[in-house]
């Protein structure tokens, strides 16, 4: 029997359409640089999912819209293998080893289910958890690894942990909510040394987001046969968090066995995210634009921490992390009730804040809301 969600578990995206239907004008005359909100909703600016303001490719828009006279069929397998042919060859990897799809709790549910119960999953914390929480529902156990004295992950750290429970190893790179990006030759030899223990899964939802993404990804790692796999997700620089959609590339058996649980299915996938994400991954000159973008917003907020005098993190992704020296839901709630959302906090940094990387504009407000709230508090 299949673990992965079935269509009837999707009808909670079922917004999508419509919401898709909505926004299309606006979409297509969106240009990089300009919000894609709606102007009249309610004045909040919201910082605090990483999502990527500058929005889609002008492609995208052109690709939903030519699926509105299909939005009566499910998508179907030749797309989504179009799509999956398209990311090998990106990747320079056989299609065999693309697997489609959010599949971060599907993985964690087949790899807490497979061997039975006890199986002991190593993480940084804090962290991004979907993975780790999908495997405790079926008898895994995470087990946390704190980062290093410069917010990184600690491999040493992580590499102690690992014994013959060990079912695998999930690592976030950039790291979430830190942002901070581990020295590429120790990430790599770590990955290929842990590997021969466990299965290693680097979700690199933030790594494009690095102007060295094609040298850093550990995609070459799963090229040479190692037991690592790696994530990627259309939702972030790509700016397809309305049609989540992403991948994994795997070792061939693990992969096999995710298509046997019924991950990539086209049906499950939609046929709107299919088609987002092909006209988005053709894109690279808007990639490249939102990467200079997003890096000069960066270069700003860290000058503005750095005259506050407040501790903060190398940030290699679309947001900072920063020591504000007061509890986080404080400084959250200040600044809320200046129209910022700002998120939640990242135990055990009980005073360290996360911002997403706006527009400029955005990034404006939040840094005078920021420094009020100091001020205030």
């Amino acid at each position: 029997m299949s673990i992965y969600m079935s269509r009837r578990n999707l009808l909670k995206n079922s917004s999508v359409v419509l919401g898709a239907s909505v926004m299309a004008p606006q979409l297509v005359n969106a240009s990089i640089g300009t919000a894609t909100t709606n102007s009249s909703l309610p004045q909040l600016t919201r910082l605090s999912l990483n999502e990527n303001p500058y929005g889609p490719s002008p492609r995208v828009a052109e690709a939903i819209q030519n699926e509105f006279t299909r939005l009566d069929r499910y998508g179907d397998n030749a797309a989504a293998q179009n799509l999956a042919e398209q990311i090998a060859a990106y990747e320079k990897i056989p299609v065999e080893q693309v697997v489609l799809g959010e599949i971060l709790e599907l993985l964690g549910l087949y790899l807490g289910s497979e061997g039975g119960p006890g199986g002991e999953f190593i993480y940084s914390n804090p962290g991004y958890l979907a993975l780790i929480n999908a495997a405790a529902r079926v008898g895994g156990s995470g087990v946390p690894v704190p980062l290093d004295s410069q917010y990184k992950n600690n491999l040493a750290a992580l590499s102690a942990r690992i014994n013959k429970r060990t079912r695998a190893i999930y690592l976030v790179n950039p790291h979430n909510p830190t942002g901070t990006i581990n020295d590429n030759q120790e990430f790599k030899r770590f990955l290929q040394e842990s590997s021969q223990h466990a299965v290693v899964i680097v979700d690199e939802a933030y790594l494009e987001y690095t102007t060295d993404f094609a040298t850093r990804t550990a995609a070459s790692i799963v090229r040479d046969g190692a037991n690592v796999m790696v994530f990627r997700t259309f939702d972030k620089i790509h700016g397809l968090a309305a049609l989540p959609i992403g991948y994994v590339l795997a070792p061939r058996g693990l992969a096999d066995a995710l298509r046997k649980q019924g991950a990539g299915e086209a049906e499950s996938l939609g046929r709107l995210n299919i088609a987002a994400a092909s006209a988005a991954l053709q894109d690279t000159a808007q990639v490249e634009r939102t990467r200079k973008l997003v890096a000069r917003e960066r270069d700003l907020w860290i000058s503005v921490l750095k005259e506050l005098q407040l501790e903060h993190t190398e940030s290699s992704a679309n947001f900072i992390f920063f020591n504000a020296g007061i509890p986080q839901p404080k400084l959250a709630a200040a600044m809320r009730s200046q129209g910022v959302d700002i998120g939640r906090a990242h135990p055990p940094y009980e005073k360290w804040a996360r911002i997403t990387i706006g527009l400029p504009e955005e990034n404006q407000r939040a840094q005078a809301a920021l420094r009020s709230a100091l001020k205030a508090l």
